[in-house]
């Protein structure tokens, strides 16, 4: 058994389709866990389209989105992700950050609301289901697929996620901030032992006291809390749109330099994992 992860959106904030930024990507977060047949998905930033797109090609009609918090850069794609418009597909949608605020299935409805967008959510042909739940609960997804949370640091609020199958474990842990020299106990406990960590490197620690209190944290930070916490592999990622890509190059050597187990997340990049750890990183095509 292998668990697939792919990258589909790795920007935060903002989508930065630019010329400059085409190596590492421009599209907002939005990751796919493949385990045997069932889909998951991590956010809906705007790299949710062209995951839409690639799962109507494969005839896939079952999905699941796990969401972080609800800010636009991990929404604004759901409107334009395929599957909603196709009445033979089922979708559901988790949150854990917002069942004393109306719940996910509000937020999202609310983005479609006119005049900000011509098709309201009612509209929508897919079978489509919402669950909300508390940051830090634990449950089962069927077929031996366990998933734990943790709550994060973020305005708003968020959620971090631990995805577990037969000894492989993936860990979401985006949009978060630290305080510097006192690692987040929730997130060493949510993270221990994962083969892979995806987490929130928006800023270098040089940048972040410029950034104190916006809620996410640096790419140094991650490297310390997976030391720490002994994970496999370290997914930088939520670049900031200001950093092009060759900043992120630099980025890219400075951490491995720090630890050779963080890597820098591309849009495309695809990562398999099986029960000893990562089994390979493979192509960077959509």
């Amino acid at each position: 058994m292998t668990m697939r992860v792919k990258f589909w959106g790795v920007r935060g904030s903002i989508a930065t389709p630019s010329a400059d930024h085409m190596k590492y990507g421009g599209n907002t977060s939005c990751v796919e866990i493949v385990i045997n047949d069932r889909i998951i998905i991590l956010d809906a930033g705007t790299g949710v389209r062209l995951l839409g797109d690639c799962l109507m090609r494969r005839g896939i009609k079952d999905f699941l989105f796990l969401q972080s918090h609800t800010h636009w850069d991990h929404i604004n794609g759901f409107p334009f992700f395929a599957p909603i418009y196709n009445a033979d597909v089922n979708i559901k949608v988790m949150a854990g950050h917002l069942c004393e605020l109306g719940g996910i299935k509000k937020v999202l409805s609310s983005q479609m609301c006119q005049p900000t967008f011509p098709v309201p959510f009612a509209e929508l042909a897919a079978k489509l289901s919402f669950e909300d739940f508390k940051a830090g609960a634990s449950f089962s997804l069927g077929d031996g697929i366990h998933v734990r949370t943790a709550p994060l640091k973020h305005p708003d609020g968020g959620t971090g996620y631990r995805i577990e199958h037969e000894g492989v474990s993936v860990c979401y842990v985006t949009d978060t901030e630290h305080v510097i020299g006192h690692p987040d106990q929730d997130i060493l406990d949510l993270i221990e032992g994962a083969d892979l960590v995806i987490y929130d490197s928006t800023y270098t620690d040089a940048e972040y006291p410029s950034y104190k209190g916006w809620g996410h944290s640096t790419w140094q930070e991650g490297v310390r809390l997976c030391r720490a916490a002994g994970v496999g592999q370290l997914a930088i990622f939520h670049h900031d749109p200001s950093h092009d890509d060759v900043f992120m190059d630099g980025v890219a050597l400075a951490a491995h330099d720090m630890w050779p187990n963080a890597f820098v997340a591309r849009e495309g990049m695809t990562i398999e994992l099986d029960a000893v750890g990562q089994t390979d990183r493979v192509s960077m095509a959509l």
